[in-house]
């Protein structure tokens, strides 16, 4: 399973309009399951981060620090004189040992409190206190009024509000990254202390944030499918420190700024039928991460215990988290570094669960891409980034024992290789699996010696590897494009098909594998879940 431009498909590696938005998780990517620069990165979650400034933490001018971060200045010599190197000190302390995970019964408190190179204004700033806080989800009886018009907000939404509050967004349209920095502005004048649960750069917020509006508005006729799409939203938003208080002020500066850009055909019952809906809204959000809040965390923290760098621009992090942490062969999470603070971005899992507790992502760093540039080129052993909950559905039904046909590219091999690993450890019980992996160059194919040795002791894998480029080209290796040779092989019948790779490869590949015989409802990417 999914890093774009101002954003591969394992899940396709998640959305943050704010606290109580839908669309708030934006911020990640966030804030799925969960978009890409010139040379596509992968579209599992690994590589799916939305562009950050045009410069990147790893080359050429950094950019520009989040608010509240203290620029690194180097020493200030005299003009001409060579610098003398200083001799390092001679340690008087032993470096410390990891000590061995420990899994409570039931634990929501973070172990690790002093986490390295954190480096953000001090010990007592609001996002350092937040390391250390679990923040509790209020039950969503204690909603508040939204405003002046909330009398209207204790009735759902019918179908003339609906019509009234499409109405409003079309006419919203043409201006809407204006009315929603609008919203980011009025919210962050009126309540200051929401400020810090956001990133510095709001730009892809704003995007987001309307088109999660534009969505609710369309699926708001049917309260499953509404529920469905806001239930995970506000369980994402529990890493943001979102709190039920908040729904109802970013309801009502949501109000107002929809007032201000929705032209001549505002008035009173356009009004009540924002509220409505936006009461709804906030309803089944915090439904959401209530029901969570009940046996998980917020967030988990998680230390790097592992560094490997595959290629130039690929590394493969190993984590071992602070308690123990539920997840899936083919899911992702959302991942924020102490560099980045407030900036999640979704990465797949590149290894089925191990008995250890240790997780493994694969990263590639993509071009302005902020996260996956410090994860491959800045992260090292002993850092400490956080996780969201495990999420996506690009998971394997033991239960049904159908073929696998499973097609990866480049860091997309990650929870390919993950999903493999899990049928190893359960049986295949009569099953065939296929992979396919695929890279522009045999240098890239980085996990290929290890799936062969897993093909040579299982005979029901069969492992092809694909590249754009003859140079170098491993034994029997396909040349081309990776959903051209998965159609050589056809017809696909009767096999569930598993995608993860560069969000172009994957949107033409389901295409190819429906073509080639495999049902629609067979095909599993987390694409969708990421947009």
């Amino acid at each position: 399973m999914r890093e774009s431009r101002p954003s591969k498909a394992g899940v396709g590696r998640g959305t943050a309009v704010g606290p109580g938005l839908p669309g708030a998780e934006a911020a990640a990517a966030t804030p799925s399951a969960p978009a890409e620069p010139a040379d596509e990165p992968p579209t599992a979650l690994e590589q799916r981060e939305p562009s950050g400034p045009a410069e990147q933490p790893s080359a050429g001018p950094e950019p520009a620090p989040p608010p509240g971060v203290p620029l690194e200045l180097g020493p200030v010599r005299p003009v001409g004189l060579t610098p003398v190197p200083a001799v390092p000190a001679k340690p008087t302390w032993a470096p410390a040992v990891p000590a061995p995970v420990s899994v409570p019964a039931v634990a929501f408190e973070p172990l690790f409190r002093q986490a390295p190179a954190l480096n953000w204004v001090g010990p007592d700033d609001r996002w350092s206190r937040a390391w250390g806080v679990q923040a509790a989800v209020e039950a969503p009886a204690a909603l508040e009024p939204v405003g002046a018009g909330a009398g209207a907000a204790a009735e759902p939404p019918g179908p003339e509000d609906l019509v009234l509050v499409r109405a409003c967004l079309a006419a919203v349209a043409p201006d809407a990254d204006r009315a929603m920095a609008h919203f980011h502005a009025l919210m962050f004048l009126r309540h200051p202390e929401l400020r810090a649960m956001f990133p510095a750069a709001m730009d892809e917020q704003r995007t987001r944030l309307f088109q999660a509006l534009r969505l609710c508005a369309s699926r708001a006729g049917d309260p499953e499918e509404l529920r469905a799409y806001l239930g995970p939203l506000g369980r994402r938003h529990r890493k943001y420190g979102a709190l039920t208080r908040h729904y109802a002020s970013v309801a009502d500066c949501l109000v107002a700024a929809l007032a201000r850009y929705g032209g001549s055909g505002w008035d009173g019952r356009t009004e009540e039928a924002w509220r409505r809906l936006l009461a709804l809204v906030s309803r089944l959000m915090v439904e959401g991460a209530e029901e969570e809040a009940r046996s998980a965390p917020p967030w988990w923290q998680a230390e790097v215990v592992g560094h490997r760098q595959a290629t130039r621009d690929v590394a493969v992090l190993t984590l071992r988290p602070d308690q123990a942490y539920p997840f899936r062969a083919g899911q992702w999470a959302a991942v924020e570094t102490p560099w980045w603070p407030r900036v999640w971005r979704p990465y797949s899992f590149g290894s089925a669960p191990r008995p250890d507790g240790l997780l493994t992502l694969h990263v590639k760093a993509v071009q302005a891409g902020w996260v996956s540039n410090a994860l491959v080129h800045r992260a090292r052993p002993g850092d400490v980034l956080r996780l969201g909950a495990a999420e996506g559905a690009m998971t394997v039904d033991h239960a049904a024992g159908e073929d696998l046909l499973c097609v990866g590219g480049g860091t997309g091999i990650g929870p390919v290789a993950a999903l493999v690993e899990e049928v190893a450890e359960r049986g295949a019980a009569g099953r065939r699996v296929e992979v396919f992996y695929g890279a522009r160059r045999a240098a890239e194919l980085y996990r290929l010696e290890e799936l062969r040795e897993l093909a040579s002791r299982h005979s029901w894998l069969t492992v092809r590897p694909v590249v754009s480029e003859a140079a170098g080209a491993p034994a029997g290796a396909l040349l081309g494009d990776l959903p051209d040779a998965v159609a050589r092989y056809a017809p696909w019948h009767g096999f569930a098909a598993y995608l993860s790779g560069p969000a172009a490869m994957v949107r033409s590949g389901a295409a190819v594998l429906r073509r080639c015989g495999v049902p629609e409802g067979s095909v599993r990417h987390d694409l969708a879940a990421r947009d």
